[in-house]
């Protein structure tokens, strides 16, 4: 072979080899080339929007990509509807969900096609609601026990969320274990100081920084998390006086299953750094949410403990 034909052998061989690193580098390009979203099932102003805003702008600081909460409240489907977008978005990392605990655990147990079986690995568990249950202070009782036993003889009013809700069948499921009923309960779209106040409700599940105003007019018989609220120190959790209904309502982080592992890791340290945060435990000071950090092991432990935990709840209620 002479030496033109070798040098054009070589300058063929170059060409091919510069292409395939600029193909490879545009296809392989490092996490995150492009513009990701994190996707709340739910319409903004909640303590999951709020901490998830938080979230994406610490993302967009440390990585230099443009990230954004997008909203998907799901009206009837509740956050199913904004959870299914998630599970077929691409599983590269540039769409992640901001879901509460009802979407790993409740939606492959229902069966909804797109959720069964759960499509999603957990990056961080990272806040519990502050849920409590709560009377008005002129009440003819102060405790759940009181509570329990004037339900035997006269006909308490119950307000929650829905039915559905964890926190909900938590207190369904308290009335049981105290061999009492609710005389009548209904799903409210508020539940606050006025509620109370107006007398539609004599007890209501909701959440601590709603009755804030009122607190010094109201009375927490209980709160719904599985550990106390900081603001609420001397208030016991429901799981305290009947440990199998120790549960809270969680928020966490996920992407789906198939995303490739340098991704998860780039994303579980820019949401711990969030997540451990001033800016957050100030935002838990203010409002009595439980700010956390569980990686990936701990929060599928405490998803797989709470199937189980509503599993037996459910029984409770049923029986």
């Amino acid at each position: 072979m002479n030496a033109k034909r070798v040098s054009k052998h070589l300058l063929t061989g170059l060409i091919a080899a510069t292409s395939i690193s600029l193909f490879s580098g545009s296809l392989y390009a490092e996490y995150p080339s492009e513009p990701v979203s994190f996707v709340v099932p739910f319409p903004p102003g909640d303590l999951e929007d709020i901490t998830t805003r938080m979230i994406a702008n610490d993302f967009q600081e440390m990585y230099g990509t443009p990230a954004a909460v997008i909203n998907k409240p799901g009206g009837g489907g509740g956050a199913f509807p904004g959870a299914i977008s998630v599970a077929n978005a691409k599983a590269n990392g540039t769409t992640i969900g901001s879901f509460p605990m009802g979407i790993p655990i409740v939606g492959p147990q229902i069966g909804i096609p797109d959720l069964s079986p759960n499509p999603f690995e957990p990056i961080s568990i990272y806040l519990t609601y502050p849920f409590v249950i709560a009377s008005s202070k002129n009440a003819p009782y102060q405790n759940l026990e009181e509570m329990a036993e004037y339900g035997k003889k006269n006909k308490l009013i119950l307000g929650h969320f829905g039915a559905p809700l964890i926190p909900s069948k938590v207190t369904f499921a308290l009335a049981k274990k105290m061999e009492f009923e609710w005389g009548s309960e209904a799903a409210f779209d508020a539940l606050d100081c006025n509620t109370l106040a107006s007398g539609d409700v004599d007890v209501m599940n909701t959440t601590l920084q709603l009755i804030l105003p009122c607190l010094d007019k109201v009375n927490v018989l209980a709160s719904v998390t599985e550990e106390r609220i900081n603001k609420i120190p001397d208030v016991r959790t429901v799981g305290e006086i009947f440990p199998e209904l120790k549960i809270g309502l969680w928020n966490g982080i996920f992407v789906h299953k198939d995303t490739p592992q340098d991704i998860k890791d780039k994303i579980a340290m820019s949401v711990k750094k969030t997540v451990l945060s001033d800016q957050i435990k100030e935002l838990s000071e203010k409002t009595g949410m439980l700010a956390y950090w569980k990686g990936t092991e701990e929060s599928e432990q405490t998803i797989e403990e709470n199937a189980q935990t509503l599993i037996n709840i459910n029984n409770i209620i049923d029986n």
